[in-house]
């Protein structure tokens, strides 16, 4: 008999299994894959638009609740958000996460766009706008990164003292595939992990860079090696920063990487499986069976979260006919019983957007407008209802909030 199922390895899902194992309870996560955290930034966003840009994460929340009271913060609240940035900085430790939920800081994109996070990985650092004169520095091997189209729209905009942004761009040519012309960020990352790489870097950048630029790089600077990117400044002796690429993104899989070494070794994983049933009595869950190779497994447990995400990961589905549903568990959705999309694609939001499921204080799927489906079938993350996240930048923090409140949840009914 287990504590907990928890199905789906993303952001949501990852940290509460952890929570749940760094409470004593017994937990098994089942994923039927990698979960999207490779496919973000590498950052933690809290809020970043409500709907304009947000510098005080914290005293947004509390107002975006008090004027949207079916959004996810309405439920969880500014001080469950804080808590849980924090928790998550603890854990990962300032090698691989600085900042606050208190303020949001800019970071350069790779479209030369400025974009808020409250946690930011340290390699993103040097490249808040303070002031600095920036060089943005390509590798001509590498595909789909445009270092003058960055520079020239970060000189549109202005730093943290209102003052017009210094950029400029120039291009290396670092070989680490033996002639080959176009490779991936992947490679790059995996080959930068090694000194000897690092230096060669080191060497064409100090034929373009100038004394006291700071120098922008693309997202690649070390996958396995946290120190990668501060060997390769400390050699080059000026600030160097990261700029995160389009998915998969490097600082999104160190992230990934670390927190699911995490849940392996304090949790049982369950890779490359799915739920396919489950079993009810007495208005609870008490096992669910699991789709494994070479046969299916029946799993006792005394709780689930679901955490497998939304429409993005096929945890939700909408079909043909306009018809949406959970594709898990089969439970029942909110937001559905209206126009899903409308014709203003520019102007008003779409209301399937925000379908998803209602949940009470302690995350437990509800029946809309009625009571928990079970007392003790939770959710978390990207399948609540009533946000749009990826408008908001607030996926993030909605995801570690409701997995730690749900966790949380589940423990004291253990207690």
């Amino acid at each position: 008999m287990r504590d907990a199922v928890v199905i789906g390895a993303g952001l949501a899902g990852l940290a509460a299994s952890i929570r749940l194992a760094q409470r004593g309870a017994q937990v098994t996560l089942v994923t039927k894959g990698i979960g999207g955290l490779q496919l973000g930034q590498g950052t933690i966003d809290a809020l970043g638009y409500a709907p304009e840009l947000v510098e005080r994460p914290l005293d947004a929340i509390t107002q975006l609740a008090a004027d949207h009271p079916t959004h996810p913060y309405a439920r969880l609240g500014a001080s469950c958000v804080e808590q849980s940035l924090e928790w998550i900085r603890e854990l990962l430790g300032p090698e691989r996460l600085l900042g606050s939920a208190d303020t949001n800081v800019r970071i350069p994109t790779a479209l030369g766009a400025l974009r808020p996070t409250a946690l930011y990985q340290p390699s993103m650092q040097a490249g808040i706008p303070v002031g600095q004169s920036y060089v943005i520095v390509g590798f001509k091997r590498l595909k789909d990164f445009y270092p003058s189209l960055a520079a020239e729209n970060m000189r549109l905009q202005k730093d943290a003292n209102g003052q017009a942004i210094v950029a400029r761009s120039a291009y290396v040519d670092l070989d680490i595939r033996g002639q080959e012309r176009d490779t991936t960020g992947t490679n790059f990352a995996r080959a930068l992990d090694h000194k000897e790489t690092r230096e060669r870097l080191v060497a064409l950048l100090k034929e373009v860079v100038r004394p006291g630029e700071t120098v922008g790089l693309p997202a690649v600077l070390g996958l396995n090696d946290p120190g990668a990117w501060r060997d390769i400044q400390d050699m080059l002796g000026q600030p160097v920063f990261e700029i995160v690429l389009q998915p998969p993104s490097v600082p999104g899989m160190r992230l990934n990487q670390e927190l699911t070494e995490i849940a392996k070794a304090n949790c049982r994983v369950m890779l490359g499986s799915s739920l396919v049933s489950y079993e009810v009595e007495d208005q609870q869950v008490q096992s669910v069976t699991i789709s494994t190779a070479g046969h299916a497994r029946t799993i006792p447990t005394k709780s689930v979260i679901l955490a497998a995400g939304g429409f993005e990961s096929g945890a939700l589905e909408i079909d043909s006919y306009g018809h949406v549903r959970d594709t898990v568990m089969g439970l029942p959705l909110t937001g559905v019983d209206t126009s899903l999309l409308n014709g203003d694609f520019w102007g008003s939001e779409q209301p399937l957007f925000k379908v998803g499921f209602e949940v009470d204080d302690k995350m437990r799927v509800c029946t809309p407008g009625a009571g928990p489906v079970y007392s003790n079938v939770y959710a978390a993350g990207g399948n609540l209802a009533g946000s749009t996240r990826w408008k908001e930048k607030s996926g993030d923090g909605i995801a570690l909030a409701s997995a730690l409140r749900a966790a949380d949840s589940i423990v004291e009914v253990l207690q």
